[in-house]
């Protein structure tokens, strides 16, 4: 134990460096940012002086599918906190759908329409402090999803009897692609309920807990009530002639409901192949401590798409098959040790659920750590061995092309490298913090901290440099902000080991362990040459994998 707190503080003494601004000096090889935004751009990603004033509480959002037709309508009532006196609220939806009215205590108000975005014109005064309500009603041809889950919408489908096969995905594009809401993640509401009408030989299935299924003749009402906080992409509909099983998961704080809804021809199937989902919550809850949300339940819903992380009611596509579709992304075989949607969409309850970014140009923190939740699922039950190869195996994906952090205010995210990139950016901090246990606490806690919260990446950035005893602000500039990797450089000449960092930003001295005719150590090097004495001419030199780096012979 001395030695590993030695070592802790020697890292941190020798990692640390001057406060730099979030942004690299070394501009000649950042990306660059994307300028082409437009004003709908800003109305989507930006808090609004008509967003910022009022506080959300509570979502009614009460719909009719008419899978026929592909058409939608109902209405969504809005409760609210006023923090600020304005009179005028942006609530948004997106073409083709149509605004038909909007109230306030029974009485209709102004609208005015800019694109996607709607502000109501509010006739009360609305005073500090109290709680108000707006009801929105709505009607259209939601936008088809094209390529579901990435290109979302409605997907409207049939299953292999015929029944209609229904289900909305709609991360990056909004909510308010399919209903009316404050469409902006930095402020999530408290709780929810989802009333559904489908067809009557069909069954809906949302987040949070079946309240009560109503019958009205030809169409069945369902109502699902959300406990928790909840982001707007997370709330979804899905629509099938669906089988329903369940069991208890005996978790860290009691029992937790798992519940499972699949096509009815699947049942036996699927009974047996989501035997990985509580492998994966007995892994997670290891790892990242309790499921967030006990109050909801945890439910995996069969859809005719991949898969997405909605919360409480996750969505798969995968086709029971091992890995993605029956492929390892890593290459190494680990990845057929699990089905990639199970864990990997079950991984965002605690990162994009749990935690969630405030601007979706800080969505690594929901990517990075999930992706990076993949192998501590295989390190829980294959070994750390296992779980390293399989995260250094798709460093193959990643392209190095833009940064990993987007354009903040215009809803743009960053480079597709958060998923890859930034699963080997966290195992790679885990070699610094060099305790595994240690490692694991960092995790918990940051649920724990961050619990039901919307953050920004500052903040994540923080509290992993206080946690870990080290200043992470470089390594953040260069594996974040920079879409160049640290290359060491080195040499072996004369009993003496030359070393240094280049393609690093500014203040970048992460120390690094490497193998040295067969002896391990750590070493410290800076943007100048370093010297270590060799004790012999035959030196065989080698620098663990395990760290995201290239390495340049000279």
């Amino acid at each position: 134990m001395k030695n590993l707190c030695c070592l802790a503080i020697c890292c941190f003494l020798i990692f640390s460096c001057d406060k730099k601004t979030k942004k690299s000096n070394n501009s000649k090889n950042q990306n660059v940012k994307e300028s082409n935004f437009t004003r709908q751009d800003t109305l989507r990603g930006a808090i609004t002086p008509e967003r910022i004033w009022w506080n959300l509480t509570y979502y009614h959002l009460d719909v009719k599918v008419d899978p026929d037709r592909k058409f939608i309508s109902g209405k969504n009532t809005i409760k609210y906190k006023v923090l600020k006196e304005y009179q005028t609220l942006q609530i948004d939806l997106q073409n083709p759908l149509k605004i038909l009215k909007a109230t306030q205590d029974d009485k209709e108000l102004e609208i005015i329409n800019e694109g996607n975005a709607h502000f109501i014109k509010l006739l009360k005064k609305q005073e500090i402090g109290k709680t108000e309500s707006v009801v929105v009603y709505y009607e259209g041809h939601p936008k088809e999803a094209v390529r579901a889950p990435w290109d979302g919408g409605f997907s409207w489908k049939k299953d292999e009897n015929g029944n209609h096969f229904v289900a909305t995905s709609c991360q990056g594009l909004g909510a308010s692609v399919w209903w009316p809401c404050k469409d902006h993640m930095y402020d999530e509401v408290e709780s929810m309920r989802i009333s559904v009408t489908v067809p009557k030989n069909l069954m809906d299935v949302s987040n949070g807990r079946l309240e009560k299924v109503e019958e009205n003749g030809d169409t069945k009402t369902y109502h699902w009530f959300v406990n928790n906080p909840i982001n707007n992409y997370g709330v979804n509909v899905n629509i099938g002639d669906y089988a329903h099983f369940s069991e208890k998961f005996p978790g860290e704080k009691g029992d937790l409901d798992m519940d499972y809804y699949v096509l009815k021809y699947n049942l036996e199937k699927a009974k047996e192949h989501f035997k990985d989902a509580p492998k994966m919550m007995k892994a997670f809850e290891h790892w990242f401590g309790p499921y967030p949300f006990y109050e909801d339940g945890f439910k995996l819903v069969e859809v005719p798409y991949l898969g997405m992380e909605h919360q409480s009611s996750v969505t798969y596509g995968n086709k029971y098959k091992k890995g993605y579709l029956g492929k390892d992304l890593s290459r190494t075989g680990w990845g057929l040790k699990f089905d990639f949607i199970i864990i990997h969409e079950s991984g965002h309850e605690w990162f994009a659920n749990n935690i969630t970014y405030k601007d979706a140009a800080d969505m690594w923190i929901h990517e990075s750590f999930t992706n990076y939740s993949e192998n501590l699922f295989l390190d829980y039950y294959y070994g750390k061995k296992a779980s390293s190869e399989y995260v250094i195996g798709t460093r193959k994906a990643i392209t190095n092309k833009k940064t990993i952090i987007g354009t903040y205010n215009v809803n743009k995210e960053g480079s597709g490298d958060m998923y890859y990139k930034g699963g080997n950016m966290l195992h790679t901090l885990r070699q610094l913090v060099d305790n595994d246990e240690k490692w694991r606490m960092i995790l918990r806690k940051i649920n724990k901290v961050f619990y039901h919260q919307t953050v920004t990446t500052q903040q994540i950035e923080g509290f992993l440099s206080k946690e870990t005893g080290m200043d992470l602000t470089p390594f953040f500039n260069q594996y974040l902000r920079d879409i160049r990797i640290p290359t060491l450089e080195y040499s072996t000449n004369n009993n003496v080991l030359n070393y240094r960092w280049v393609n690093v930003v500014d203040g970048f001295k992460m120390p690094i362990k490497v193998t040295i005719n067969n002896e391990e150590q750590w070493i410290y090097p800076s943007e100048n040459w370093k010297k270590l004495s060799l004790k012999s001419t035959e030196n065989d030199f080698k620098v663990d994998p395990n760290f995201y780096i290239y390495t340049k012979n000279k």
